[in-house]
């Protein structure tokens, strides 16, 4: 760069020189001009680098946040299962994001943005195995927001995510080794593939569809996995007897309450730093329809289950508030407050007879993953075609139907695999004693057994 500019400076002059003192002047005086264009085209001003600073630290916080939910959905899914299966949920929880995030790393970052390397029509692309750092300075990647690594790095927080969604609903009677396999395949192709249609200028992009933060890309693919795996495992033993539902209760609900918390705090993350940037009106926005749908569906969960079960259920609140999470996950950005209001009171309403169909329809959900995700990521998807000014309904149909079909054959067919091969579910003996013991060798809470049994 300082070749060019010196250069230009030489050129300049030299014309000057040989055109007379006066015409040197204006020769020289272009000659800076020239000279100061290439400087503010080389090097961002004060300004342009402290705002691409602010927004790199958001996005980079935003990763962080997202990644704290992995505890949340820990806590929630181990609380409410039984005792004897604590120890393998924690175990499952630990073990997503990691290979979510090798596998996101791997082939994931790839397929889902592929660039300008798309094979069929928008429908598929790649960019090839591993991480590619683009030539040129850090503030040239998207237009000067964030960096190359941040991007991957809040990406691949969103990547597990899908997969910590199937583990619940599959608890207590999924063998672990085919369940890690499946978030490795599922994580690997599936995911990236399905997200690259909208977030990396697929097919479904250029028809205007629009998933602010994963609505549809993220908690219904999940959601869509997770219906797959219940229908091929079957329900827990015990859990239907003659027809009838038999509930089986979860052994800590403080330990579920203080992982919707943390769910909800990692939400912010989740849904602001999808803006991609720290642009102060669109951030406040998101934050503020998060919250108040989550609020709103606190409030409509626990109305429905007091008039449909007869009392406040506080499992169903909580399952509430991550269904108002969901819900508002697609169009945080571009609904109104009032909107987010409707948005979050549906939700919450929707999710308690969504888990008394499934008990209904024998689908074994111990921790109404498919209500919560499946039923309000379609729910939060439809919602931006209906609220928000900018997009149209169709569209946003099309795109839950299509992602719907896709994520849940392609989630069939491994899983389908995985039950032909190396087995989905543990035996009927492992299954009564508790994975703990059978599939880690140690329980979460060692002599709980004995003492409940005295």
């Amino acid at each position: 760069m300082n070749k060019m500019m010196t250069a230009a400076l030489m050129s300049l002059v030299f014309v000057g020189m040989c055109a007379g003192a006066e015409e040197a002047a204006e020769a020289v005086a272009e000659a800076t001009a020239v000279t100061e264009t290439i400087q503010e085209v080389a090097a961002p001003s004060t300004a342009d680098y402290a705002m691409f600073a602010v927004n790199n630290l958001w996005v980079m916080a935003g990763g962080m946040l997202v990644f704290l939910m992995h505890l949340g959905f820990a806590c929630v899914e181990s609380g409410l299962a039984r005792a004897k299966n604590c120890n393998n949920i924690l175990f499952k929880n630990t073990m997503t994001p990691a290979i979510g995030f090798l596998s996101y790393a791997v082939c994931g970052f790839a397929l889902m943005y592929p660039g300008v390397h798309w094979i069929w029509n928008n429908w598929f692309g790649f960019a090839g195995f591993g991480l590619h750092l683009p030539a040129g300075a850090p503030i040239a990647y998207h237009n000067g927001e964030f960096t190359y690594w941040t991007d991957f790095f809040f990406q691949g927080m969103f990547a597990a995510t899908a997969a910590t969604i199937v583990s619940g609903a599959v608890a207590e009677r999924v063998k672990l080794s085919s369940y890690l396999i499946f978030t490795a395949v599922y994580v690997s192709v599936v995911y990236p593939i399905v997200g690259s249609w909208g977030w990396g200028g697929g097919w479904l992009d250029a028809m205007h569809f629009h998933d602010f933060a994963g609505s549809t890309f993220v908690h219904s693919v999940g959601g869509w996995a997770a219906l797959s795996g219940v229908i091929l495992l079957g329900p827990r033993i015990g859990k239907y007897v003659d027809g009838k539902v038999m509930p089986i209760m979860g052994h800590n609900m403080p330990l579920v309450t203080i992982g919707v918390f943390l769910l909800w705090l990692g939400w912010f993350g989740f849904n602001g730093a999808s803006a991609l940037n720290a642009e102060p009106q669109k951030v406040s926005l998101v934050l503020v329809n998060t919250m108040i749908a989550a609020s709103a569906a606190v409030v409509s969960s626990m109305l429905t289950s007091r008039f449909m079960l007869h009392h406040p259920d506080l499992s169903m609140t909580m399952n509430g508030c991550l269904a108002g999470l969901v819900g508002v996950t697609a169009g945080a950005d571009c609904v109104s407050v009032s909107a987010a209001v409707v948005i979050g009171l549906v939700a919450g309403i929707i999710v308690v007879p969504a888990v008394v169909m499934f008990d209904r329809l024998h689908l074994d959900d111990p921790v109404g993953a498919l209500s919560v995700h499946l039923v309000n990521g379609v729910w939060g998807t439809l919602a931006v075609g209906i609220f928000s000014p900018e997009y149209k309904f169709l569209p946003q149909l099309i795109g839950a139907a299509v992602v719907g079909l896709v994520s849940f054959v392609s989630s069939f067919a491994i899983f389908f695999v995985l039950k032909k091969t190396a087995g989905i579910r543990v035996s009927e003996e492992e299954e009564l004693r508790g994975l703990d013991l059978c599939e880690h060798g140690g329980e979460a809470y060692p002599g709980f057994q004995f003492f409940v049994n005295m």
